[in-house]
């Protein structure tokens, strides 16, 4: 079995910045409980790829954080701490964020430097810059290859990472699932590129275009994707409403999700005899 997870100049910059950490570490959220629910059924991957946030709890489940301990990390980063992670950089052409705090970040909590120290094999995806393709990191210093991959475009400031500078793995393969097909049996995807939400008679902010721009184009490649490569188990949870830049509680981002995790357990129970 094989899992692939899939995220201003003023006050109103000092808004965004805690909007963008505090939107990604929700969607963190919803990975964290399918990876809960793996966890019940007893179900171990035996390879892992992701991109974006995706490649962040990717790295995680790899390094041997159960589901559980993931949400607890998670919930550690409360409001009043998201900010600390964030450095925002002033006069800059090319980010609004740095990005050191937050690699500094995954360097102290998850306890592994390289590729080779994790308990299951990894793929990550980043986009390199200068060619527009993927580049797929699997071996090496872990670290740097987690901040590249999501290095969101115009958010987080490009990696400079061996040869190269790179943005987000979302930009050029959103769902890596296809890096592992060969590699698999069962294969799981789960897509947490898009959302639902309800009309809204507000003019959309700057982010909120930005960011609806990114959700539409990776949507676009994981269909064209899921037309080649055929996947025995593809979730993509509802997450109504919540978007990459939003401030939703926790408890509805497990409301959102959590019929999507009833039938997640249900298909492993009745395809994989184990579960």
């Amino acid at each position: 079995m094989r899992l692939t997870p899939h995220p201003e100049f003023s006050r109103r910059g000092d808004d965004a910045k805690n909007r963008i950490s505090a939107g990604r570490r929700r969607r963190a959220l919803c990975l964290v409980e399918f990876c809960k629910a793996l966890d019940t059924l007893g179900v171990k991957p035996d390879i892992i790829s992701g991109s974006s946030i995706g490649a962040i709890i990717g790295a995680f489940y790899a390094a041997g954080f159960s589901g559980v301990e993931m949400e607890d990390r998670l919930s550690d980063l409360s409001l009043l701490k998201i900010p600390r992670l964030v450095d925002f950089k002033l006069f800059s052409t090319s980010a609004i964020l740095k990005g050191r705090r937050i690699a500094a970040f995954l360097r102290s909590t998850i306890g592994c430097d390289n590729f080779k120290d994790l308990a299951i094999p990894l793929k990550i995806t980043a986009t390199d810059y200068s060619s527009r393709r993927q580049t797929v990191f699997d071996s090496g210093p872990l670290i740097p290859a987690m901040r590249a991959g999501m290095s969101l475009p115009a958010i987080f400031e490009p990696v400079q990472h061996e040869s190269g500078f790179f943005i987000d793995g979302g930009v050029s393969n959103p769902l890596p699932f296809d890096l592992i097909r060969d590699e698999c049996d069962y294969l799981i995807a789960i897509d947490v590129s898009g959302s639902i939400r309800t009309r809204t008679s507000h003019k959309p902010s700057m982010f909120d275009s930005i960011m609806n721009t990114f959700e539409c184009l990776q949507i676009a490649l994981i269909a064209e994707k899921m037309n080649k490569t055929p996947v025995e188990c593809y979730v993509r949870p509802s997450l109504e409403n919540v978007r990459i830049l939003d401030f939703h509680h926790e408890k509805e981002i497990r409301k959102s999700v959590y019929q999507d995790v009833v039938e997640f357990k249900k298909k492993l129970q009745r395809d994989l005899p184990t579960a």
